[in-house]
């Protein structure tokens, strides 16, 4: 049976800025790579209808999940600013903890919750009460939830979180490649590309490599 690697974040694209290069290393590895976005994230554009900006979303996510060997995406539909009232109505909790149940992820990466978006902290509440929901009712569930950051350029270090470094140097241009597909967002590809490529490289740096991504361990 496939190990699965479980991503959970807040709008289309997250998933590539955050851990694309080493969900694209364990799909490669032949890991399992799902995805649970959200929100279609159809705000980003306020002066065309929601349902255009969520089908080009959607495409674009679709795009990437394959670019980078991904085995499909979930999409919520949660609305954007609403996160913490939607998952209650919509009954996501009851959701995400049957896939934590059913998939029985080795990995699960989501939002720190040190983020500045209030979308990225509330998915990293959420996650981890679900976590801890399916942990207290299942001895076998322990599989070790890592945390990134989008818009936190440089986060400040914690030194007693333990931290997780994959060696991206393989997959590093899968990656941009990735977020090359997200042609919708081309203005936030302006403000993060070129501190997706300087965090890579300093933490390949500091490893002894060329491209790596850091993550802190929050359980």
């Amino acid at each position: 049976m496939e190990e699965t690697v479980l991503v959970v974040v807040a709008h289309p694209d997250d998933q590539i800025f955050g851990p694309g290069g080493a969900i694209a290393k364990y799909a490669k590895e032949g890991k399992s790579v799902r995805t649970i976005i959200a929100s279609y994230g159809e705000k980003s554009h306020p002066h065309f209808k929601q349902e255009v900006i969520r089908d080009i979303r959607v495409k674009e996510s679709e795009r990437a999940d394959r670019l980078i060997g991904g085995k499909g995406i979930e999409y919520w539909g949660v609305r954007e600013g609403k996160f913490a009232s939607d998952f209650e109505s919509m009954n996501l909790r009851e959701r995400l903890i049957d896939v934590l149940e059913t998939y029985k992820p080795v990995k699960i990466f989501t939002h720190a919750r040190n983020e500045t978006h209030p979308d990225h902290v509330a998915i990293n509440s959420f996650v981890l009460s679900c976590y801890d929901e399916v942990a207290k009712n299942h001895e076998w569930f322990n599989p070790p939830v890592y945390t990134f950051t989008v818009w936190n350029y440089f986060r400040i270090k914690k030194r007693d979180v333990p931290r997780l470094i994959v060696d991206v140097s393989d997959t590093f241009r899968v990656k941009l490649a990735a977020l090359s597909l997200f042609k919708s967002q081309i203005i936030t590809m302006i403000n993060l590309k070129w501190s997706v490529y300087l965090k890579a490289f300093v933490t390949g740096f500091r490893n002894n490599t060329s491209f790596a991504e850091e993550f802190y361990k929050v359980r």
